[in-house]
């Protein structure tokens, strides 16, 4: 994509359909007089008045209590400087949705119109009465380190600036770990730091906590060596020069154990780094472009321990990884501050992270066998789902016992479970998917890319690196839409009923022709029915010219079924095709089958469904818990419709006892496990999450999939083609861009496991 189609899509990403990123959303019922008259007047006088009372009732009474300000005055914004406080708003509140998406806390973001420090300060002041904490951003320094040191010490809630703390944070967890695999004591350790600014101050004092002393440390800005007999250097900075006369970089790194770059990229030779002491730790992390390339260090040293700023290469230090759970464990036990025990606590609690026993889940994200602690991982990976449970309740604790916590945590477990269920209302699957598709992307077969949905959805995939596009359909109107798109990629274009494609062709008619001579197709059909684009794409895929297929956006689903059936074909030992749709739901991903293939499935059907869906299931690094529903329960009806699930649950129940399923159940009792246990303790999803329902015939799956779809705004993936002897998956007719590309990372990911049964088969033979 060039320049300017990126510039327009960032731009149409932030203005449409609405301006912005975040919006306020109602938490009470509002439908009635009675509502309105609860929430606002006479109703809202009363806890009005309970928190004029006490002014901790605030917290019993209003949102406060998981509301953070994501404050800036546009003073130092990314990498784009001081451009002003409202130039500063679409960073702020990309920040807002972080915090939303990673931890459940809801935020204001505030601009502030003033350089002036005393008025910051006063504003911030003034408004604190409505936050739980404030999470200062994108402010230059030095003004930020008095404005962020005053605030705490005059305000009683959690107050923090990111980034000064956040990278600090983190790469302290990364260095505890890289020490230790390196053999190394933080006290012995030689120190050099390119970078002046408050995240590299930050991340000095914090190292100073970890054992690293303040004369092992040499630390530069773009004038050189920090130095006592500079008077320009800030008081911050002064704590860090040095006496006597300057050196170089190159010199400062002779023998060094640590460089620590917070600077700009390409600093770092590789002459500087062999001139460092044995396994050396660099952690340069200056984005876009490191102080020193990744694979550049790597080829230099191998005894190097490496982490940078960027998220394709081990060891990114991601500011995710800290304040989103920070906030979160400071906000739940209401403390006054975010002191230095609560963010060396976060520290322990990431490093020990990256020694626990990676969930498969991740593992599946990030196309790895299995991470393990060592050289490549010394810090959990930004998708872990256990960073809630991890960091969050370790600062909570830190809290309690540094006498900050108002109102302390008493049952753990509790607390524990409470925070799982934070997790349950974001997208995190969509972005595992994509993760894991990036990690061994595929060539994909578009069909229909002369149209201009299904282009955009190839570039996205391109650009991103989730796949390698192939592109069917009318080549000049497809090169003319690629040029509308700032699509400038160099990608396979063909048209399958142009003179170009005769050799091809005809070639893959008489394949065809072979296999189905005897079913009634003749030679002449075959030559004609290759001339369609489904018949042709699929050919592709057989013949291994392509690894995966998706088509499906300008026709309707049985149309599209049909070619790839007879072309493609059921997986070997599969009898019977079936789909699934991954639901994006607030309580988490619901997989709902079958959406799209069989009208009235037997009970036998229903068994193989439900086991390829669990299967899919774990694709996903899901654990499938199922429900097989019905309109009764556990033979409350001896109608057809449910015997016939009755009889599926019993011959899993008998051939596949591990797996967790259950019913026939109704849906109200599958997806409420107090209920459910109340009422049927006996069953196996008693006191279980759901997350997988089996629908007794096509009807009542389809209806439910679109229901949710279309009345609650679910996010949706698939129909997810299961028992496909190869991956080729069918869009819905005029799906979104966004369900295209979801749906082409399902076909990569599908891709690779399929790669990978058929090597662990050569393996065993």
């Amino acid at each position: 994509m060039n320049k300017n189609s990126k510039r327009r899509e960032a731009l149409l990403y932030h203005a449409k359909p609405t301006p912005g990123k975040i919006q306020v959303v109602p938490t009470k019922k509002y439908a009635t007089q009675r509502d309105l008259s609860l929430a606002y007047s006479p109703g809202v006088a009363e806890p009005c008045l309970e928190i004029a009372k006490n002014v901790e009732n605030v917290y019993k009474y209003t949102a406060k209590g998981n509301l953070v300000a994501v404050i800036s005055n546009g003073t130092a914004v990314l990498g784009l400087g001081d451009i002003g406080p409202e130039a500063s708003k679409p960073v702020m509140e990309g920040k807002a949705l972080l915090f939303k998406i990673f931890a459940g806390i809801d935020v204001f973001d505030i601009e502030i119109g003033t350089k002036d420090v005393d008025a910051f300060i006063e504003t911030v002041k003034n408004i604190a009465p409505t936050f739980g904490g404030i999470n200062l951003e994108d402010i230059k320094a030095p003004e930020s380190f008095e404005i962020e040191r005053r605030l705490v010490e005059e305000l009683n809630i959690p107050v923090m600036h990111d980034d000064q703390h956040g990278t600090a944070i983190i790469s302290s967890a990364a260095l505890l770990n890289a020490l230790e695999l390196a053999n190394k004591k933080a006290e012995s350790l030689k120190m050099v730091v390119s970078g002046a600014g408050s995240a590299a101050l930050a991340c000095a004092d914090l190292y100073v906590l970890l054992g690293v002393k303040p004369e092992n440390i040499y630390m530069f800005n773009s004038k050189g060596l920090l130095t006592k007999d500079n008077a320009l250097l800030s008081k911050m900075q002064m704590k860090y020069a040095r006496e006597g006369k300057s050196i170089s970089l190159e010199e400062a790194l002779v023998g060094a154990d640590l460089f620590l770059g917070l600077s700009s990229g390409n600093l770092m030779t590789p002459k500087m780094l062999l001139g460092m002491a044995k396994n050396p730790i660099v952690f340069a992390m200056a984005n876009p472009d490191p102080e020193i390339a990744y694979d550049l260090a790597m080829d230099t040293r191998k005894d190097i321990i490496m982490a940078t700023g960027r998220s394709d290469h081990p060891n990114q230090v991601n500011n995710v990884l800290g304040f989103p759970y920070i906030f979160r464990g400071a906000l739940d036990v209401r403390a006054t501050k975010i002191n230095e025990a609560m963010k060396m606590a976060a520290v322990r609690a990431l490093a020990a992270l990256a020694k626990e026993s990676v969930p498969e889940q991740v593992n599946i994200a990030y196309g790895e066998t299995k991470l393990v602690f060592g050289r490549e991982y010394i810090i959990p990976k930004p998708f872990d789902p256990r960073l809630i449970t991890t960091v969050a309740p370790a600062v909570a604790k830190a809290a309690m016992d540094s006498g900050v916590a108002l109102n302390p945590i008493h049952d753990w477990n509790e607390y524990n479970e409470e925070l799982l269920e934070r997790l349950g209302s974001d997208n995190k699957m969509v972005r595992l998917l994509t993760n894991r598709a990036k990690t061994d992307p595929k060539r994909v077969v578009f069909a229909e890319a002369d149209h201009l949905d299904v282009l955009k959805a190839a570039q996205i995939v391109l650009e991103e690196g989730i796949g390698f596009p192939i592109l069917l359909g009318n080549k000049e109107l497809i090169l003319e839409l690629k040029e509308e798109l700032g699509f400038d990629a160099e990608v396979p274009i063909y048209d399958p009923k142009t003179p170009e494609e005769d050799k091809r062709r005809l070639h893959y008619a008489e394949i065809y022709w072979k296999a189905r001579q005897r079913r009634g197709i003749s030679l002449l059909d075959a030559q004609k029915w290759m001339r369609e684009r489904n018949y042709f794409a699929a050919m592709m895929v057989n013949e291994g010219e392509a690894d995966a297929l998706v088509t499906g956006f300008s026709r309707s689903y049985p149309s599209v079924v049909k070619p790839i059936m007879q072309l493609i074909g059921k997986a070997p030992g599969i009898s019977l095709i079936a789909t699934t749709n991954m639901m994006m739901t607030n309580r988490g991903p619901m997989f709902l089958s079958d959406t799209a293939i069989n009208p009235n499935p037997s009970s036998d059907d229903l068994a193989k469904i439900a086991l390829m869906t669990a299967k899919t299931v774990k694709m996903f690094g899901m654990e499938p818990v199922i429900g097989m529903v019905s309109f009764s329960n556990f033979g409350s009806s001896s109608d057809a419709s449910a015997s016939k699930v009755r009889e599926a649950v019993a011959y899993l129940h008998n051939y596949y006892p591990d797996l967790i399923v259950d019913g026939e159940i109704q849906a109200d009792f599958a997806l409420n496990p107090e209920m459910l246990k109340a009422k049927f303790p006996f069953s196996k999803l008693a006191g279980k999450k759901v997350n997988t329902l089996i629908f007794p015939n096509l009807e009542s799956a389809n209806i439910t999939y679109k229901l949710l779809k279309e009345l609650y705004s679910v996010d949706s993936i698939g129909p997810i083609m299961m028992g496909m002897g190869k991956p080729v998956h069918i869009f819905q007719l005029g799906a979104s861009v966004e369900e295209m590309v979801n749906m082409a990372a399902v076909a990569v990911v599908d891709a690779q496991e399929k790669i990978k049964r058929v090597k662990n088969l050569e393996i065993k033979f």
